[in-house]
């Protein structure tokens, strides 16, 4: 089946399983998970594969093994196409509706100092800049995780140290509950906003490459 956006109760879906993380409430409403939630975003990753290649569906059962937070189910269903190691685009619907994002997700010591490398170099710091920018004219949120000071070996007066603080960078966009997240039109929203952010992705995997 060709995607037709996610179902009018998966936003109510997740809005439920944050009050009760529950097996019990899972159970009862699995079938809304299974029709409304994990098939449509199946079928919108299978329309984005010729364009931006295969994704994957990510579980929606938390790892508790080592956590103090025991509550089995993930509060958001996510998708994830790997463009090139830690690096790629996502979407994602949860309580607060539907969001895509891309960017460097979680890029590990050698290649988080290679991406800053190419921040601090002149030749490949001020693209990345002017992507950023554009992106956040465009309506696009700068998002991930930043260090509160300097990263070792770089200057706090350096003129890109906002962007060299970071250690996973996105930039995202939410869609909230409007209607087009339960019609067919949000595939054309999600491949419209994802390859805008297409050359973010392509200077990240760049950056990253050994």
């Amino acid at each position: 089946m060709g995607f037709t956006g996610f179902g009018e109760d998966a936003v109510e879906f997740y809005d439920g399983l944050l009050a009760d993380n529950s097996k019990a409430y899972w159970s009862d409403r699995k079938a809304v998970y299974e029709g409304q939630i994990r098939e449509p975003m199946q079928a919108l990753l299978t329309a984005l594969e010729p364009e931006f290649g295969a994704g994957k569906i990510f579980r929606p059962y938390r790892d508790v093994r080592f956590a103090k937070d025991k509550t089995p189910f993930k509060t958001a269903q996510g998708a994830y196409v790997e463009a090139s190691p830690s690096v790629g685009w996502y979407v994602q619907v949860s309580a607060p509706g539907v969001r895509v994002g891309a960017g460097w997700f979680d890029a590990g010591s050698d290649r988080l100092a290679r991406i800053r490398e190419a921040i601090a170099d002149d030749r490949t710091g001020p693209r990345l800049v002017r992507l950023v920018r554009r992106l956040e004219r465009a309506g696009f949120e700068v998002g991930g995780e930043r260090l509160k000071t300097s990263p070792r070996g770089y200057a706090a007066d350096h003129p890109r140290i906002e962007l060299l603080r970071h250690k996973h960078l996105t930039l995202g966009r939410s869609y909230g509950f409007e209607p087009v997240i339960h019609s067919p039109d949000l595939l054309d929203r999600v491949r419209e906003d994802w390859a805008a952010m297409a050359p973010l992705v392509r200077w990240a995997g760049a950056a990253a490459a050994e």
